[in-house]
């Protein structure tokens, strides 16, 4: 983002119009709806995350950046989740 003389920011054109805010709108719900058929479509997704969340709660560690950098490269979790997809395949 450009700063005017003084440090200033860029002007503000104003608030959006209301055929913008109908777009932006619009958007958003679309938006909505492609994420929600992703992740429906990509269960990995949530075993992904509810894992992670799972061993956060169980260990606590202190520094949960440095935590999720080790959980997300650990190089057995693609194995982990590949094998929890197909027991709950198997379960189902």
């Amino acid at each position: 983002m450009a700063t005017l003389q003084g440090g200033l920011l860029e002007r503000d054109p104003g608030p959006l119009s209301p055929a913008q805010l109908e777009q932006l709108r619009n958007f958003k719900v679309q938006t909505r709806i492609a994420n929600e058929k992703y992740l429906r479509t990509h269960k990995e997704v949530e075993l992904l995350i509810g894992s992670f969340f799972r061993e956060v709660f169980l260990k606590r560690p202190d520094n949960i950046p440095e935590f999720a950098a080790d959980y997300f490269t650990d190089p057995r979790l693609p194995n982990k989740i590949h094998m929890q997809l197909i027991k709950d395949k198997n379960v189902a």
